[in-house]
């Protein structure tokens, strides 16, 4: 295809450096659908991984959702006029046009908007991912850490709506009405668990968590969680070390539980998608994504790499 489409690219040296460019649609092969991307949304790794671009123009983005414009040659995924929501690996979402494998994409259903499910994919599977590592021994009362991120938030949402008790830690204080809003029982202040201490374990507060932090958070959280309890790890911006001791795990019972949604198996990343778009959807994506243009993405992934985000950032590529 010939269209000139508009879309981010990264030169190296890192996201100070992304820019809205033109050029031409890559392929498709014949395994590849060609969807008109109507709205995506921004996650910190994409943002980190383009920061540390070695090819000059490259086109970045994880995560959109749209509609399909033209069918795979091969026969294979679906038809034409199709709402869908893509998983890319490739770093190639963040553009009006995009060829996919099928095998990336699934149906949108019906009960969501393309604005809903561009929320969801990365932030949304891993929190998903993390509730169901630790469901089944997490008890009635979790902790979430880094709550007004997009993993987080989306992680408030569906625990709450699942009956839990949910904590939300956090370091922006002028964000407690909003976790409250999302469905958080209580809120805490991300400095009780940002601080190194000394023993090695500590009293027991919490059945299980779900950590967007690491680092000397993640590392406090596990002295503090109930025997058998779970925490599943999915973020390092405390830092990617962990200094820990062996003692929850074998005095406790604790599992320390690793999530990751980039590089998951395409066919659990649709199973889980079914989940969350359908019985497990969160009940505030409306609050939890908002939406901008490409003139705002700027001053927007500006906020994300500072940590100075809330939710989810949607770029609305019809305004």
């Amino acid at each position: 295809m010939t269209d000139t489409i508009r879309r981010v690219t990264a030169s190296p040296g890192g996201a100070e450096v992304i820019a809205v460019t033109t050029g031409a649609l890559r392929g498709p092969f014949s395994n590849e659908t060609v969807v008109r991307v109507s709205a995506f949304s921004m996650n910190r790794g994409e943002l980190n991984r383009a920061r540390n671009a070695e090819t000059a123009d490259m086109q970045i983005g994880w995560d959109f959702a749209g509609t399909v414009e033209t069918a795979a040659a091969d026969g294979s995924g679906p038809a034409a006029g199709t709402r869908v929501v893509g998983f890319s690996t490739r770093m190639e979402a963040w553009a009006e046009l995009v060829s996919i494998p099928t095998t990336h994409i699934a149906p949108i259903p019906e009960a969501v908007s393309n604005a809903e499910a561009a929320t969801l994919p990365v932030a949304g599977l891993t929190a998903l991912h993390s509730i169901d590592a630790a469901s089944a021994l997490i008890g009635r009362k979790a902790l979430i850490t880094g709550a007004t991120g997009g993993v987080g938030s989306t992680a408030v949402d569906i625990l709450s709506n699942l009956g839990y008790e949910v904590v939300a830690s956090t370091g922006k204080p002028d964000a407690a009405d909003w976790l409250t809003d999302l469905g958080a029982s209580s809120i805490i202040d991300r400095a009780e668990l940002s601080e190194e201490g000394k023993r090695p374990l500590e009293s027991t507060l919490w059945a299980g968590a779900v950590d967007c932090v690491g680092g000397t958070t993640l590392a406090n959280v596990l002295k503090k969680i109930h025997y058998g309890g779970s925490v599943a790890a999915s973020g390092l911006t405390g830092g990617p070390g962990l200094a820990t001791t062996v003692l929850p795990f074998i005095l406790r019972g604790v599992n320390l539980l690793g999530i990751d949604s980039v590089e998951m198996p395409m066919e659990r990343r649709r199973q889980a998608w079914n989940r969350i778009g359908t019985d497990l959807k969160p009940s505030n994506l409306d609050t939890i994504g908002h939406d901008i243009g490409l003139a705002d993405l700027d001053t927007t992934l500006t906020d994300i790499l500072a940590g100075n985000a809330r939710g989810r950032s949607v770029v609305d590529l019809r305004a």
